[in-house]
């Protein structure tokens, strides 16, 4: 049973989940939210205040990581220095918060080569320490174009002014979160090899396209993801963000339904790409995250994780923590 228009703003989403509540489960794994957003849209405003109702719903989350979303820029000023007001922004907007955005992924234009350094440092201040690294946005697919704000050239990665510009992300210690589509992960893996001193995390799973052409060959992706997949993981510099499935581009459709799903309905969808993704990687190099308020679309806070622990409650206590907890504590070095 579909709705006619899938919840779209805040309130719309709130009210979407609000009869579908369930009780959470292994209240006390601790958590370390490794991928989410903040912004003030007019229709969707997910700040503190709604990030804090969601960390409240009762897991035990510890930390939280701060991923850039153009939220926050500086009106003014020089333009390459604009992106640096997300991290004042996320630094005022949980001031005097604790257990959340204890990292700062921001933006800067790395095709500016080596001139990128002035922004890096210019986040790093900002930030009070805080700022861990840079997410860059690379998806694209020949066939659906990038499907972003941003809108990404084909085949970023080998832009040698990027590579330039990453050397400096690196120089000075910082991580680098890589957003593109499964169709890319072989771009990713020849970047990473060319980068072995760079730390390089992708996000959302690898992104399983299920939409447009790919809506009706879920098998078919599947197999080109969990090659892209293996392949990727020989790169030792490499870790993998576990989530992002709940975006409407992976097609599962979750957001049309008339009730939220229950932690056990997206245990069941999303146990192959996370069971995938973890054999190739290892808990070691693999963290959960949430992806909200993106992810909010398709599920609550408090099923979205409860499904990531149906799905590892097969895993080790010591492989659970990696995965929950430390891996993502380790990457983006918060102290816990």
């Amino acid at each position: 049973m579909s709705n006619a228009q899938p919840p779209h703003t805040m309130q719309e989403l709130d009210a979407w989940q609000s009869g579908a509540a369930e009780p959470v489960l292994e209240p006390d794994l601790p958590i370390v939210d490794a991928h989410h957003h903040l912004w003030h849209r007019p229709l969707q405003h997910y700040g503190a205040p709604e990030l804090g109702a969601d960390l409240g719903a009762g897991h035990n989350v510890l930390d939280t990581v701060f991923v850039e979303c153009m939220a926050g820029y500086r009106p003014d000023g020089p333009e390459h220095l604009k992106p640096v007001g997300e991290t004042e922004f996320v630094v005022a907007e949980t001031a005097g918060a604790s257990g959340m955005c204890g990292a700062i992924l921001g933006h800067a234009d790395l095709t500016q080569g080596s001139r990128v350094r002035e922004t890096l440092e210019a986040h790093i201040t900002a930030g009070a320490g805080r700022f861990r690294g840079v997410r860059h946005q690379a998806q694209y697919d020949a066939e659906l174009g990038s499907m972003s704000r941003r809108s990404p050239p084909p085949h970023g990665l080998l832009d040698v002014m990027f590579r330039e510009g990453v050397e400096q992300l690196t120089a000075l210690g910082l991580v680098l979160d890589v957003y593109l589509y499964f169709t890319q992960l072989s771009e990713l893996a020849a970047f990473a090899r060319a980068a072995p001193d760079t730390t390089l995390i992708l996000n959302h799973t690898g992104t399983p396209l299920g939409v447009g052409p790919y809506a009706n060959n879920r098998a078919e992706v599947f197999a080109h993801w969990a090659q892209g997949i293996e392949d990727l993981s020989a790169c030792p510099n490499v870790l993998v963000k576990l989530g992002g499935l709940g975006m409407t581009q992976c097609g599962f459709g979750f957001e049309t339904h008339a009730t939220p799903p229950a932690s056990h309905e997206l245990a069941e969808v999303w146990r192959p790409y996370i069971e995938t993704a973890i054999a190739a990687f290892g808990p070691q190099r693999a963290m959960f995250e949430s992806n909200f308020p993106v992810d909010k679309q398709s599920c609550s806070y408090r099923a979205l994780w409860n499904a990531f622990k149906i799905i590892t409650r097969n895993y080790s206590s010591d492989e659970r923590r990696d995965l929950f907890c430390k891996a993502a504590a380790r990457a983006y070095r918060l102290n816990l």
